[in-house]
């Protein structure tokens, strides 16, 4: 319980999950505009596009769309700006190396409120093909199956 205090989820990237293997995850904090942060107060943002690129030593999350604030007028940024996700440089250097040698991803899994702060989630990914994804699916349903059928039995006890 203690871990999710002060979480509150803007948007989720389900689609990352469907298409990637996630291997390992980062938390990240992100520069944004003020009345970016009021769209996103307001839940106006896809992360469905989106993934993490390294350019000159710093990570920037590129296809991130936030919609504009409507009271925001003249001081509303573009929606798909690219944006610099904050983070250590150690763990950049890392994840650059994994990303070169490996040829993995990095994609934004979650972005979330975390005591008033936007962060982002980002996971190092892997893609997966087309018979791992029916796997998948095949398992989820089954896992589903015995569930519900673990749960007649209860109520009928």
């Amino acid at each position: 319980m203690a871990k999710t205090e002060g979480i509150k989820i803007i948007s989720e990237n389900r689609k990352a999950y469907h298409n990637y293997s996630i291997l390992e995850t980062l938390e990240t904090g992100i520069a944004l505009s003020g009345t970016e942060v009021k769209s996103l107060r307001a839940g106006r943002a896809n992360l469905s596009d989106s993934y993490a690129q390294v350019k000159n030593g710093e990570l920037w999350l590129i296809g991130l769309h936030i919609s504009p604030y409507e009271q925001g007028n003249r001081f509303n940024r573009d929606p798909l700006r690219d944006r610099k996700l904050l983070a250590h440089k150690r763990e950049i250097l890392k994840w650059m190396g994994r990303v070169r040698q490996d040829g993995l991803t990095m994609v934004p899994t979650r972005l979330y409120f975390k005591h008033s702060l936007v962060k982002v989630e980002l996971g190092l990914a892997k893609g997966k093909k087309n018979f791992d994804k029916r796997d998948a699916l095949i398992k989820r349903d089954s896992d589903r199956q015995i569930q519900q059928s673990l749960k007649r039995r209860r109520n009928e006890a």
